[in-house]
């Protein structure tokens, strides 16, 4: 595999293969050109208020309640609300850092409450799904 390197100013080529490594190329880094600054505006209007957030969905159900372990978005839901579920099984998938990850149902029991919906952007520790 070849790779491009930069460090210190300076760019390194280096193709590494069978856990060895082999120097191809080295030369100075190029700086992307700073952009030119825009002259700046007569008189800026005052700015709008910013629309509030949606809030997230409260919990409603009793039970122990799955969260977030990590900011992400939620690509998919695997559980509906008085569905039965085991421990491990998968409650919903969670995009982070373009790896997918699944949440999983910590104790056996039944889905009380579904607080998340596809494509909602969660942040750790904000509620998924209650287990009752």
């Amino acid at each position: 595999m070849k790779y491009k390197v930069t460090l210190n100013g300076r760019t390194y080529e280096v193709e590494v293969e069978h856990g060895e490594a082999q120097l191809l190329s080295e030369y100075e880094a190029i700086a992307p050109a700073a952009p030119a600054a825009a002259p700046a505006p007569a008189a800026a209007p005052a700015p709008a208020a910013a629309p509030a957030a949606p809030a997230a969905p409260a919990v409603t159900a009793a039970g122990e309640t799955v969260s977030a372990p990590m900011p992400g978005t939620i690509i998919d839901v695997k559980v509906s609300q008085g569905q039965a579920v085991k421990a491990g099984d998968v409650l919903a998938i969670l995009e982070a850092m373009k790896m997918e990850n699944e949440v999983m149902a910590p104790k056996d029991g039944t889905v009380a409450q579904v607080v998340t919906q596809k494509g909602a952007k969660v942040d750790t520790g904000s509620p998924l799904v209650v287990i009752a």
